[in-house]
């Protein structure tokens, strides 16, 4: 297939950024609009052969909105937030919901409950910053360590981390969930992110039919301007097409997420490093090939790049990863050492369930640390999984998670 044909490159989220505010009157509107407005773009994809996967709305931090007193009054909101978003579904895709940032303690600690009963509608992050001395938060590390082991306990298998990830130097309008936030002051924005791995197996495979051999230096080159040529084709194809919509004033484009975003319906990021002439993920040369797709991705010109536009190495999204874990081809710290290339972090890692929370949050201060010190946007999503220990196999329900081996933390 031509690496030009739509089919190789589908449009993995519109997400737009919305506000709320106390008055719960205004939430019926600010939602509709949302959903009209991606809608509206979704079709406008679908004419012109893109396939659009998801459509997500994601606010200002719910401290603003929701009533917070307790988990009750929060989870009474949340109702009502859920109740209007299935009412305006005009889309016909997948709506997911983001509830923006969790700033302090007492609202980490709503998070367990939140996240058990609203799932995917209650897609959540926290912000870690630095002080004067460059030293991380560690109060708010600890309490989002916390969070995690409850969130492990009360959903099923622990699935429910899926909705909620610690951030490290992350700025707003990610598009992809749950490192997903809004700044009020932006006003109502909308972000593209993508989903091409397969457009990025097929430039490759073409280009190594093409070249059998050759020395190291000149094939990484190829490599590098022949998936960037086809990336780059598809985010201007994409951009032109939002340029002619008529999209009205609601929402102002912000830009895309390069990232590759694999999922577990597209081909892995494994395949993609060995077509890159690396024996498998996790192997020697796994961090050259990370650093040369973090710079295709960070290359795309003409447009505005936002959120990760990285590398995306989400183990329990990724067939082909999952697979790497139960051949043992990496463990956590190579992860993180990947992460000092690539783009996100530690993310939808299992480990065992009775890892400890100051080990949790030791995990989150390593990638925090990279990612200030790197200055670079990391991070945390990992999954203690109730009664399973290193090496275990996981046993996931969601559609949107594999089964991997369970990851050691040392």
């Amino acid at each position: 297939m031509d690496y030009r044909h739509q089919a190789l490159c589908k449009i993995r989220t519109i997400t737009t950024f919305i506000s709320l505010d106390k008055h719960r009157e205004q939430w019926q509107e600010e939602i509709r609009k949302a959903s009209q407005f991606c809608a509206q773009l979704s079709r406008q994809f679908d004419q012109h052969g893109y396939t659009v996967q998801s459509v997500r709305i994601v606010t200002n931090p719910f401290g603003d909105y929701l009533d917070t007193r307790n988990v009750d009054s929060a989870r009474a909101d949340l109702r009502e937030l859920s109740n209007l978003l299935s009412a305006n579904d005009e889309s016909g895709l997948r709506i997911r919901f983001a509830i923006g940032e969790a700033r302090n303690a007492a609202e980490i600690a709503l998070l367990p409950t939140l996240i058990e009963e609203f799932g995917d509608l209650c897609n959540v992050c926290v912000n870690v910053a630095t002080n004067d001395f460059g030293l991380l938060d560690n109060e708010l590390i600890l309490r989002s360590a916390e969070a995690v082991r409850a969130i492990s306990q009360v959903t099923p298998r622990g699935e429910g981390n899926f909705n909620f990830t610690v951030n490290f130097n992350c700025q707003p309008l990610i598009p992809y969930f749950p490192a997903s936030y809004h700044k009020s002051s932006l006003g109502n924005r909308f972000v593209i992110g993508l989903e091409t791995p397969d457009l990025l197996v097929n430039v490759l495979k073409t280009f190594n039919q093409q070249h059998t051999s050759g020395e190291h230096s000149a094939l990484t080159r190829g490599r590098f301007q022949v998936i960037q040529q086809a990336l780059q084709h598809h985010i201007t194809q994409i951009h032109t097409l939002i340029d002619k919509a008529e999209l009205g004033n609601d929402f102002t484009f912000s830009g895309f997420d390069s990232s590759a975003a694999p999922s577990k319906d597209c081909a892995s990021m494994a395949e993609i490093y060995q077509l890159l002439g690396v024996d498998h993920f996790g192997a020697a040369g796994s961090v050259e090939a990370s650093a040369l797709l973090t710079r295709v991705f960070k290359s795309i010109q003409g447009v505005e790049l936002v959120g990760f536009s990285g590398l995306m190495l989400a183990l329990t999204e990724d067939l082909g990863l999952a697979q790497g874990s139960l051949a043992d081809h990496f463990d956590i710290r190579a992860l993180l050492t990947y992460s000092a290339v690539c783009g996100i972090g530690l993310d939808t890692v299992p480990i065992p369930g009775n890892t400890s929370v100051e080990k949790i949050a030791a995990l989150m201060r390593d990638t925090g640390t990279l990612a200030f010190r790197l200055n670079k946007p990391l991070t945390v999503r990992v999954f203690p999984v109730p009664g399973l220990v290193a090496g275990d196999i996981t046993a996931f329900e969601s559609d949107d998670l594999c089964n991997c081996a369970v990851l050691a933390v040392p």
